[in-house]
Formats: structure tokens, sequence, C-alpha cells
């Protein structure tokens, strides 16, 4: 298995939160009531699993591997992805903050958090479909066996730094729970 299998099945997995995100953000446009922990735990899932274990793999280790090689950083497919993530920590960040105003009584963040929402699903979706069809690609042509293996590696230890050892496991869990109550 390759490096960026794993980042492609954390894909899979984002890409099914970002359409329980959809969902949510379209319930919360058209006033219908919304499980409050559900989103707050979803607005954890995108800043520790996608930004901080994901996107850090990539940022850390991915990114300066393919530079390393030649892939330039700027002008190139890594200057494209490290502006979508910028853009995407904006985005969650525009979230929370929505999230924080409704449960203070700001009926009008309803429709910013759906508008934002639907903004960083449209990001992410395409940000993905680049990463897998671009830049994974590259990585495959350009990144030797030891040098994919040490990434693996590397994959692994900043997980477990990061993140902590089970936490993986517990966005999973949270992850099927969403797609059974909201995509099923």
């Amino acid at each position: 298995m390759q490096a960026t299998d794993e980042l492609r099945k954390e894909h899979h997995g984002i890409q099914l939160m970002l359409q329980v995100l959809g969902v949510l953000g379209r319930k919360l446009g058209a006033n219908e009531p919304v499980e409050q922990a559900h989103l707050d735990r979803m607005m954890e899932f995108f800043t520790v699993f996608v930004d901080h274990c994901h996107h850090g793999k990539e940022e850390e280790y991915l990114f300066p591997a393919l530079e390393a090689v030649g892939v330039p950083r700027e002008g190139g497919p890594i200057g494209v992805m490290l502006n979508e993530h910028a853009r995407g920590r904006v985005l969650v960040v525009g979230m929370q903050e929505a999230l924080s105003a409704l449960r203070a009584g700001d009926a009008a963040a309803k429709a910013a958090f759906a508008s934002i929402a639907e903004e960083y699903q449209t990001l992410l979706l395409q940000h993905i479909d680049k990463e897998n069809s671009v830049l994974f690609v590259l990585a495959a042509d350009k990144l030797d066996g030891n040098k994919d293996a040490e990434l693996f590696q590397a994959f692994e230890r900043l997980e477990e730094e990061r993140i902590g050892q089970g936490t993986h496991e517990q966005f999973h869990a949270f992850l099927e729970q969403m797609v059974r109550l909201y995509l099923r």
C-alpha cells in the first residue's frame, strides 16, 4: 500500500462527512431542527481530523517530499493545495462562529452557517478531486518505494502524536453514525 492510498482512504471518509454537512446545512437553512451536538462534533472532525491530521500529513511530509524531487511549491499543484487548505481553515472558523452565534440566539446564524457550509463542501470536494487525480498520481510517479515507505511511517507517527491513539477510530465511528442518521 502506498502512502497516498492512506490519504485516499481518508478522502473517502471526508467526502462522506461533507455530504452530511450538506444535509445539515440545508436543514439549518430551511429552519429545520438539527442536533447541536452533531454540529459541534462535526466541527471537531473538520478541525482535528481533516486539518490537523490529514492536511498535516500532506503539508509536513508529502508536499516537502514532492518538492525534494523537483515539484515546485509555487506555480504548481502544491501551491494550489496549500491555498485551498488555508481557505478551508477560514471557512471552518466561520462555521464555528456561526454556531456560536446560533447558540447565543442569533437566528440569522442559521443562514450564515448554511452558506459557509456549502462553500466549504464545494471547496473540499473539488480539492479532493484535484489531489486524487493530479497530486497523488504525481507522487506515485515521482517518489520511489523507500520514500513512500518513509512517508507511510511518518503519517502513522503524525497521527499518533497529533490526534492520539484511537482518535482516528473514534472519528470513523462518529462518521458512521452520521451516515446512518443523515444519508440513509
